[in-house]
């Protein structure tokens, strides 16, 4: 019986690796469609968004069985009650590359990002889909030093907004109030992704050590 109870741990936390894929795929398109002016992409990252949605659904009931049928304790229940925050934060991420999809459908024809800020979201889409692909790798392995240095990265992103907002709030912008939002949302967006996944690393720490990192260190989705 134990036996099976693992294997169904197990099993879940795979599905969390497998919709870490996804949504590091999610990004990389969503910030293509942005970039590019895909429509194409764009409704098939909004599309695929759903599937992660029943995916979310899917893994909580499974855990939440776990939980009432086998009483799990320390190490197991540890990892029982980091995998119901974990599947919440990777589907939240999934939300957030289908709004860029979005903004970047409600502007085609037209490219959402200011030639200006092209190079900035180039770079806050890399690093959001490697975040997004470390935290997967933190859970696979349970590797606790990839972990740890998506601190780092995600303070490489909050630099990037920080780069958007002196470009936003200086004297020559030289576009719209219109393209002045969707630059605001963008940017935030973006960061959230890199916040959920640092979360997913911090969780997978407590999974591993049984103690969360310094909070004031990390960031909070």
């Amino acid at each position: 019986m134990r036996d099976t109870y693992h294997e169904q741990l197990d099993d879940i936390l795979a599905d969390l690796v497998q919709m870490s894929q996804a949504v590091s795929s999610a990004v990389r398109s969503s910030t293509t469609a942005l970039l590019e002016a895909d429509l194409h992409l764009a409704e098939r990252v909004i599309s695929d968004d759903e599937l992660l949605d029943a995916k979310q659904a899917d893994v909580e009931h499974r855990a939440f069985s776990l939980l009432a049928r086998q009483s799990p304790v320390a190490g197991e229940l540890r990892t029982l009650v980091a995998v119901m925050r974990m599947v919440a934060e990777l589907e939240r991420m999934g939300d957030l590359a289908a709004h860029v999809a979005k903004i970047a459908r409600m502007r085609y024809p037209e490219k959402a990002v200011p030639e200006t800020l092209r190079a900035n979201f180039i770079q806050m889409g890399d690093v959001a889909e490697k975040m997004v692909v470390s935290a997967g790798q933190t859970l696979n392995d349970r590797n606790i030093q990839v972990a740890q240095e998506l601190r780092d990265r995600d303070e490489e992103m909050d630099e990037l907004r920080r780069t958007q907002f002196r470009v936003l709030l200086g004297d020559d912008w030289p576009y719209s109030v219109e393209a002045a939002v969707d630059v605001a949302l963008l940017g935030r967006y973006y960061e959230r992704i890199a916040d959920h996944a640092a979360s997913v690393a911090r969780r997978v720490i407590y999974v591993v050590t049984g103690e969360f990192p310094e909070t004031e260190y990390w960031p909070q989705p």
